[in-house]
């Protein structure tokens, strides 16, 4: 029996995370307060939420978060205009003759938070001149967007760049913008209905109205929403009689050469799902119904049941692929996945939304990524022992899924991979409907909002969460203020604890939101302690996993990156590059522990400069196993686990 470390992520060619100091130049954020900076609460007759997402830059992230916000700027996201003419000067959403569907607005849709959050002047600038060009383009009719594409989906993405951009900026262009193409789209809803993509993701629509109705009130959008739900496909009833129990085929799901996408296929579609898993709770916010605020549990329990991987989502290569750890998940259903569960949690106001959202954010999204975010995989693996450009068992993705890349398999993630991490740091905390602050996932960063209306707030949050069990809030309200400070616990807490000013706090609760109502003093200290034991989790055949708070943890094994320069449809450009990852050490090992209680080592490292490289990882397990010399690769992927327990050979 040997003993042997893992590290955080659900893949094994990928490391941990890093803190970094509190930037000191993050300290003198000023609270403003034009009309863009305010929260817009749902307007009557619209059901409240439980909370409330705050305008772009009312949360910026610091320390390792922010680290992390900055290389993705050094990396493919600031440099992606210069390389990929899918998103050049020739885009035609910039004009010119060149694509003009969904990558422009997906690409701008990930970019501009990142430009605002960093306050990165230069990414700014490249950011506006996307937006602009929309702005001073509306046509006479109210389309928007090149002429040439008649599709309504890019404009939904565009959209919600055109919301992210006013509450940035505060620029007066936007809502009247958005009004003249929403009244568009009512005049055309009947002879041009939703098709295709759109119609299955018609909740992305829906958000921007929403959004547009809390700041103008006119009632012709709820009408529009009206109109526009029924186009849309139904995915409460699609998981109330769910037809997908098993790994799928392309036979079964109707594929044939040459064809469409068939219409199954596209409900059984990861990145679909993924966006979907936030339109009944929003659509509860327009009906009322209780029925649709259930709705995603509903979802989630179905796609946890049938296709759920360790990291916190489903297998879907590119369509829903069983509970094998060796199917893949793609990274836009990653990236969306977040941004759709940063929404279920504001309307629903479940913890256990943030702990999904938390486990997704900190394990699935940086799995898939190198650690200097200039390559990523179209298809990760839970048990990924190898990359390479072997055809691996998808369910419709090519041998390119896999490796690490500028644009394997399909370029949609290319584009829209930039969304992930932006829009996470700007959505840890939110509004209460009674004028409080929501600290819904933790993460290092400030908050600079109004409390009780009309008080300035500053909340610093000094934190290495996920890597350590304290996160310590400073409050700094402009004078004294009684309003609620709400507070997620999460589920795996059992232990926690939190203190005012030193002084515990009762009624602390795992799984549930703890709200501190009292008179709020400029200095006023939080501490929360979240205990992070080792638990072992059940999966495929018994499989176990191992997590410690929000971190799913992998074995270590050594890496040889070896430079594709051949067998690619289309080689990276330079300087970004394609790469296959090799194993240089055994990876098939049983674990010798109870998985009742399981008996780990925790050792807490210095952290790298690169949060998820092998060298910067911040925290070990030192667990016991054994080899597994019968488990071996199947069609260039880890082989099933062998049932467990597995006997010693």
């Amino acid at each position: 029996m040997r003993s042997f470390s893992a590290r955080l992520l659900p893949v094994a060619l990928l490391a941990a995370l890093c803190c970094l100091p509190l930037s000191q130049a993050s300290a003198q954020i000023a609270v403003r307060d034009p009309a863009h900076r305010r929260v817009a609460p749902h307007r009557a007759p619209l059901q409240p939420a439980a909370f409330y997402l705050l305008p772009l830059t009312s949360v910026r992230p610091t320390g390792w978060l922010r680290r992390q916000l900055e290389i993705q700027a050094q990396g493919l996201t600031g440099q992606l205009e210069e390389i990929w003419p899918d998103v050049g000067p020739e885009s035609a959403w910039l004009g010119g003759p060149g694509e003009g569907w969904e990558r422009g607005p997906y690409y701008l849709d990930g970019l501009l938070p990142l430009a605002y959050l960093l306050g990165d002047e230069a990414l700014i600038r490249k950011a506006d001149k996307w937006v602009e060009w929309t702005l001073t383009h509306q046509r006479p009719d109210g389309g928007i967007g090149p002429e040439k594409n008649k599709d309504w989906w890019p404009n939904m993405i565009m959209l919600k760049v055109l919301t992210q951009h006013y509450e940035a900026t505060g620029d007066p262009r936007v809502l009247p913008l958005m009004t003249k193409y929403f009244a568009y789209h009512r005049r055309h809803l009947a002879e041009r209905p939703l098709y295709e993509w759109a119609s299955f993701r018609w909740g992305e629509e829906i958000l921007s109205i929403l959004w547009l109705y809390n700041r103008t009130g006119d009632p012709a959008l709820l009408e529009l929403a009206e109109a526009l739900a029924p186009q849309g496909y139904d995915w409460q009833a699609h998981f109330a009689d769910f037809r997908f129990p098993e790994r799928q085929s392309m036979q079964e799901l109707g594929f044939q050469e040459g064809a469409p996408i068939p219409y199954k296929a596209m409900t059984a579609h990861g990145v679909n799902n993924a966006m979907a898993m936030k339109y009944q709770a929003l659509w509860s916010v327009f009906s009322g119904k209780e029925a649709f605020r259930r709705s995603p549990f509903e979802m989630m329990a179905v796609l946890d049941r049938y296709h759920g991987q360790p990291n916190g989502l489903y297998s879907a290569d590119e369509h829903y692929s069983g509970t094998s750890p060796s199917q893949g998940t793609e990274l836009c259903a990653v990236v969306e996945a977040m941004f759709s569960l940063e929404h279920v949690l504001a309307l629903l106001g479940d913890a256990a939304w943030g702990d999904r959202l938390e486990r997704v954010a900190y394990n699935a999204l940086p799995a898939t990524l190198t650690a200097d975010m200039w390559a990523h995989q179209y298809d990760q693996q839970a048990n990924q022992v190898l990359v390479s450009l072997h055809r691996r068992d998808w369910v419709s993705n090519g041998p390119e899924a896999n490796i690490f890349g500028f644009e394997p398999n399909f370029g949609c993630c290319t584009a829209n991979m930039h969304q992930g991490w932006p829009k996470f740091a700007a959505n840890l905390w939110m509004a209460t409907p009674e004028g409080g602050l929501a600290a819904a996932v933790y993460g290092p960063s400030e908050v600079s909002t109004f409390v009780r209306g009309d008080v300035p707030i500053r909340i610093v949050e000094e934190t290495e969460y996920p890597f350590r069990e304290q996160v310590v809030l400073r409050l700094h309200p402009e004078k004294a203020t009684a309003f609620p400070l709400v507070l997620r616990i999460p589920a795996w807490a059992e232990a926690a604890r939190v203190e005012v000013n030193g002084a515990a706090q009762p009624g602390v609760q795992a799984g549930a939101f703890l709200t501190l109502e009292r008179t709020w003093q400029p200095g006023d200290t939080v501490t929360l302690r979240f205990p992070m034991p080792v638990r072992a989790e059940r999966g495929h055949a018994g499989a176990v996993t191992l997590t410690r708070g929000p971190l799913v943890y992998a074995l270590k094994i050594g890496e040889e990156w070896r430079k594709l320069e051949t067998g690619m449809r289309d080689p990276a450009p330079p300087p970004a590059a394609d790469w296959e990852v090799h194993p240089t050490t055994p990876w098939n090992y049983a674990l010798a522990l109870d998985p009742a209680a399981p008996a780990a080592r925790v050792v807490e490292k210095p952290i790298g400069e690169y949060p998820f490289s092998p060298d910067g990882a911040a925290v070990e397990l030192h667990v016991q196993g054994y080899r597994l010399p019968s488990w071996t690769l199947e069609n260039g992927s880890a082989a099933p686990p062998p049932p467990s327990p597995a006997p010693v050979e």
